[in-house]
């Protein structure tokens, strides 16, 4: 008995270091973290707002995910955020992987635009922004949105030796 108590207690434990920050957004269920759509189209799916499953051996199977309420359907270009200190060279692994009801969006990133005065980077860092491409969401609704990347890092680990993190995921929506 006092063996499973200890497993348990192992498990809540490793649950909290290895899950990142989620944070309550406004309305509905409480028993489920939402982000919601702004009033501009814009979804934007921040890795600290995330569930995150870290997975040590194979960090390239690190996922982030957020249940989102979709509230103007459409056509979006998706954008992954970056902080680096190389922006020559990302530095990632294997290529990022974004799920939405199962249309995927799979890329190996690489920087399409530099930002340096990000106020949510901190020096040695910038900001790399890299594009994705372009996803349909076709209905209303709330969706879970999942990204896989090896460069996925809650916000209460440490990542010190590392070049590249993701912060963001953004979709924009495009108008004809």
């Amino acid at each position: 008995m006092r063996k499973i108590k200890l497993v348990l207690i192992a498990i809540i434990i490793a649950t909290a270091l290895f899950s990142c920050n989620n944070v309550q957004t406004q309305g509905g269920d409480s028993s489920i973290n939402k982000i919601m759509q702004l009033p501009d189209g814009v979804i934007a799916l921040h890795v600290e707002e995330a569930e995150c499953y870290i997975n040590e051996k194979d960090p390239s199977s690190s996922t982030a995910e957020w249940n989102v309420v979709v509230s103007k359907s459409g056509r979006f270009n998706v954008w992954l955020n970056s902080a680096a200190t190389d922006t020559t060279h990302l530095g990632y692994k294997n290529k990022v992987l974004l799920n939405i009801r199962n249309n995927i969006l799979e890329i190996q990133p690489v920087v399409n635009k530099v930002v340096k005065d990000a106020s949510e980077i901190e020096y040695p860092y910038f900001r790399a922004d890299s594009f994705m491409g372009s996803i349909y969401i076709q209905d209303t609704g709330l969706y879970s949105v999942q990204i896989i990347s090896d460069k996925i890092f809650p916000k209460d680990v440490r990542a010190i030796n590392e070049k590249t993190k993701l912060l963001s995921v953004i979709l924009t929506p495009v108008f004809r």
